[in-house]
This record gives structure tokens, sequence and C-alpha cells, in this order.
């Protein structure tokens, strides 16, 4: 069972080559979060692995990620593998620690944390923009084989460490993600240009139902439920979402293979 949580697209197909690997099937938390169901129970075979694939938002978790867990129930748990593998655009800090944290609270134990590096796409506030061309091409053209270790190292149970944690990880992931979490969540300054045809794939694809518009007129961005997925502005066709004067004449970038937001 793959759980995954995606914004730009990353996520969603390391999730997918996961469920070709290991032949598992994927549930979408944003889908889960947008039906509105917070009983989350899920039965397991006794011989099922679980994957939590999502991004990692200011060197934590995605915090959906941590909303769904908290709700999560696993019946028919007894020890089976548990896996987290997050995304990255350069370094994951102690994302894993929460995410084992998370999960003990609730009697899963994790077995193993890997991370994969890919294309940056935060570009909310100053000195942060996606990569280059060249280097979102590396970094895109190593992701198979980095991921084909991480398989490997799953099924071989070797315990290799294939996780990224960086420079300065307590200062990252033990101050600035608390900070990010209580004061960049739920408050935005995202609006839609008159470029908009209001085409209504950003209200559609948002995960926590914070876009909402009228026919024919542009969307509007709710102020309290906001998680800077940034799936809006990066998957606009027209290139018609803002985020104050912050993103202007930045990049937009989402996977390549993945067209839709999901």
């Amino acid at each position: 069972m793959i759980f995954y949580f995606s914004g730009t697209g990353n996520s969603l197909w390391v999730a997918r080559e996961l469920s070709k690997a290991f032949n598992e099937p994927l549930i979408s938390i944003a889908e889960v979060t947008k039906s509105g169901n917070n009983a989350t129970v899920y039965f397991l075979q006794p011989t099922e692995q679980i994957f939590f694939v999502y991004p990692v938002h200011s060197w934590g978790p995605a915090v959906l990620v941590g909303e769904f867990i908290r709700h999560l129930e696993l019946k028919a748990y007894t020890g089976q593998p548990v896996y987290s593998i997050c995304t990255c655009g350069d370094e994951c800090g102690y994302t894993e620690n929460r995410i084992g944290k998370w999960l003990r609270q609730k009697g899963i134990t994790l077995t193993g944390s890997y991370s994969l590096q890919m294309p940056n796409n935060y570009i909310l506030l100053p000195g942060f923009d996606v990569d280059p061309q060249e280097v979102e091409e590396k970094k895109l053209q190593e992701v198979p084989s980095r991921l084909a270790a991480i398989v490997q190292a799953i099924r071989e149970t070797t315990g290799q460490p294939l996780y990224h944690t960086g420079s300065l990880p307590f200062l990252k992931s033990r101050m600035i993600y608390p900070l990010f979490v209580r004061y960049a969540l739920k408050r935005n300054s995202f609006y839609a240009t008159d470029a908009c045809v209001s085409c209504g794939l950003c209200a559609k694809g948002c995960p926590t139902g914070t876009i909402t518009m009228e026919k024919g007129k542009l969307p509007k961005w709710e102020k309290d439920s906001c998680v800077q997925c940034l799936a809006c502005i990066h998957y606009c066709p027209e290139r018609a979402i803002e985020y104050g004067n912050i993103s202007k004449k930045k990049g937009r970038y989402h996977h390549p293979d993945i067209r839709s937001i999901k």
C-alpha cells in the first residue's frame, strides 16, 4: 500500500514507479483529504508493504502527511515493513525522524527511510527559485538510477543509507520547519492575474479546497487552509497565478511526466 502526497508531480512519479516495482496500490492523501473522511482505516494483508511517499517542505514532511498519519488506522498491522521515501530539492534534514515519531505515536514502526533529490519548486521566499534548466535535467536524468538503488535496498533489506540529511539539520528541521508550519501555512498571497482563462485547474487540484471559483470568474484563495504545496502556481497553463510580488519573474516547474494535478 502506497500513501502519497504530491504538489508538483515529483512524489507522484516516484509513487507510481514504486507501485510498479512492488505491486502495491496507490492511495492519494490529497484525495482522502478532499473527501473530508477523517477516519482513514485500511486493512493490511500479512505480506503487504507500506510506503509513505511525499515531498520535503522546509526540511520537514508536507503538512498534510502529518494530518493523514494522525487519523490513520492500519487494521491487521503486525509489524509489516513500513518505508518513508521523501523527495527534496537539496537536503532533507531530520524529516525521517519526524515521520518516525508520528508513526510511533500510532503504534507503527518505521522500517527504513530514503530520499530522492529532484528539481526544486519552492519560489515563495527571496533567494528561492526553480533550478536552472541544466540542473533540472541532470536531476531528472539521475533519479531513475537512484530510485532503483532504493528499490534494491528494500528488496534486499540491506539497510543501505540512501538518505541525505544535509548540513545544519537541527537548525533547519527543529527550528525553521516549526516556524514554517506555524507562520507560512494557512496564510497566503496567491492571486490570479488577467491572464487567467478560468479553466478551473487550480481549484480542481487544490488538496485542501482552499481555491474556489465561479464560472467565468477568477479563482479565489481562502486565507486559513493553504498548505503551500504550490500545485496551483506551477500547474497553471497560462502562468496566471502569482504570490504577491515575490513569484514574479521566477520560474515554474512540474514533473514533465505528470501533466495534471492529483
